[in-house]
């Protein structure tokens, strides 16, 4: 199948990305950093910037691969978006997604969460 570790992961963002396009997103951004805090997709569409979590397994045995999504990874995302908002001066409504894959031999799936998690005030 995939051949290295990550290769999984790079598959299950194009697929996620190929996902949003066809829902009409625009693909703004793929693995944006800021030093180290990373979001895998930024997306626009309709004027909502949704900053994208890309979770992908090779099954279920594991569970959900949404759930992989901790609370303080979203922290780390939430961070992220920050910096990015204010670097390019942002005035936007924001959404947080995760997209869920699961892909092997057998079976595709994608599962697009959004409003999956919310800032803390």
């Amino acid at each position: 199948m995939l051949e290295h570790p990550d290769d999984i992961g790079i598959a299950g963002e194009q697929l996620a990305c190929t996902h949003l396009t066809q829902k009409g997103y625009s693909i703004l951004e793929k693995n944006w950093r800021a030093g180290r805090l990373e979001i895998d997709i930024i997306a626009e569409k309709d004027g909502l910037i949704c900053f994208v979590e890309v979770k992908t397994r090779e099954n279920r045995y594991a569970g959900d691969p949404a759930l992989a999504v901790t609370r303080s990874k979203q922290k780390h995302v939430i961070k992220a978006a920050d910096l990015y908002v204010k670097e390019k001066d942002l005035s936007h409504e924001l959404r947080f997604d995760i997209i869920a894959v699961i892909m092997n031999r057998k079976e595709v799936s994608i599962e697009h969460i959004e409003d999956a998690f919310y800032p803390l005030i």
